[in-house]
C-alpha cells in the first residue's frame, strides 16, 4: 500500500492534488500528515501496513516536489526526486468525481535519444508496483487508467493519467521541471 501525504503546512491545492493522487494510484490512501516528523509517518505507515510513502512537498502555494519513500524502520529515499512546475487538477479538467481506479497501466512516449522518460517510467513503474505498457496492450489487458509520461510542446517532462477505455484525460496533469537521480546528502 502507498501513503500519499502532504509537507507539514499544505495549501488547498496541494490536499486536492494530494486527493487526485489517491483516486489515480491503486492501492493507495491520503492521510493527513499534520504535525508527523518522518519518522512518525514511518510509523504510520507501519501501523496501516504501506510499504511506500509519496510526500507532496509545498513550493510559493503550490506543490513543489514529489518525494518518494519505501518504509523500513525509517523511510529511506528512493530516486528520482520530482520537482514540479505546475499542475493541472482533476476539477480544472471539468472531470467529475469519479471512484477510486483498480488498475493503472504507464505508457511512455519518447524519442529514441530520450533517456531520462524511460528512466523515469521505469522508476514509477517499480515504485507504484504497476506495469509499462505497450499501446497495443492496453486494450487486451482491460486497464482502468494509464499513467502517460511524455514530453510536451516546450520538450518538458509532462505526467498525466487518462482514463480507459474512453481514452479521456483526467489529470492530475503534472509538468517536471527536473529530476533529482541522486540522493545523496552533500557532505559539508
Amino acid at each position: 500500500m502507498i501513503i500519499i501525504t502532504t509537507s507539514r503546512r499544505p495549501t488547498r491545492r496541494i490536499r486536492t492534488f494530494c486527493n487526485d493522487l489517491a483516486h489515480c494510484i491503486p492501492n493507495s490512501i491520503r492521510i493527513n500528515r499534520g504535525k508527523l516528523s518522518r519518522e512518525g509517518l514511518a510509523e504510520k505507515a507501519y501501523e496501516l501496513e504501506a510499504n511506500r510513502v509519496m510526500i507532496v512537498d509545498r513550493w510559493k502555494g503550490g506543490p513543489g516536489k514529489i518525494e518518494l519513500f519505501n518504509v523500513k524502520e525509517s523511510l529511506i529515499g528512493v530516486p528520482p526526486l520530482i520537482y514540479i512546475r505546475g499542475i493541472k487538477l482533476q476539477r480544472e479538467m471539468g472531470f467529475p468525481k469519479f471512484r477510486p481506479l483498480r488498475s493503472l497501466a504507464i505508457t511512455a512516449t519518447y524519442a529514441s535519444r530520450d533517456e531520462e522518460i524511460p528512466k523515469l517510467a521505469d522508476a514509477l513503474s517499480s515504485f507504484l508496483k504497476v506495469p509499462t505498457a505497450k499501446s497495443n496492450e492496453l486494450l487486451e489487458r482491460r486497464y482502468h487508467a494509464l499513467m502517460a509520461i511524455f514530453r510536451d510542446a516546450m520538450e518538458r517532462i509532462r505526467i498525466t493519467f487518462f482514463k480507459l477505455p474512453e481514452n479521456r484525460e483526467i489529470g492530475p496533469r503534472i509538468t517536471v521541471s527536473h529530476l533529482i537521480w541522486s540522493l545523496e546528502k552533500p557532505s559539508r
